[in-house]
């Protein structure tokens, strides 16, 4: 049986454009609701995500938890970026065989972007309170971001 590629992945998924790069499709979103400062959200979302080589998943930030689960494909590297204590913490995922961690968190406030260390990556992203776009905002458009990236995240500004 033939390996399938980005874009028979991306066909076979039904994915579409993502705001952020990349492709998706929210697979779940629980009927379960919970209260937040934000208003009534679901309790948990559930997306497809795939990163093709020449995609990034760009600087942005959830006010929700955002576990990352490593589905098929290349290795994906997954950055968190916490702009309070300036620590930045970078994540391989990939096949656990391979020596890579298949699961990732991303906690609520962080900033997080992500690329394929290869033709393309698909995972999964879970979040909890579920996610909604008003809850999402990209790095670039926060005040005083440009700070962090002439120092600290200066490897990383292509990514905003």
């Amino acid at each position: 049986m033939a390996a399938m590629n980005a874009r028979d992945l991306i066909d076979k998924l039904a994915l579409a454009p993502h705001p952020e790069g990349g492709w998706y499709r929210e697979v779940h979103r629980s009927t379960a609701r919970v209260e937040t400062q934000r208003g009534s959200r679901s309790a948990l979302t559930t997306i497809y995500y795939l990163l093709e080589q020449q995609q990034s998943s760009r600087w942005h930030v959830v006010e929700a938890d955002e576990v990352w689960h490593f589905y098929a494909g290349a290795p994906l590297e997954l950055l968190g970026y916490d702009p309070g204590t300036r620590h930045l913490t970078r994540h391989v995922l990939g096949d656990v065989r391979a020596g890579k961690v298949p699961v990732a968190v991303i906690a609520t406030g962080i900033w997080q972007a992500a690329r394929s260390r290869g033709d393309y990556s698909l995972v999964g992203c879970t979040v909890g309170p579920g996610f909604e776009f008003e809850d999402f905002r990209f790095v670039a458009t926060l005040p005083g971001h440009a700070a962090h990236f002439g120092s600290d995240l200066a490897p990383f500004a292509q990514l905003l």
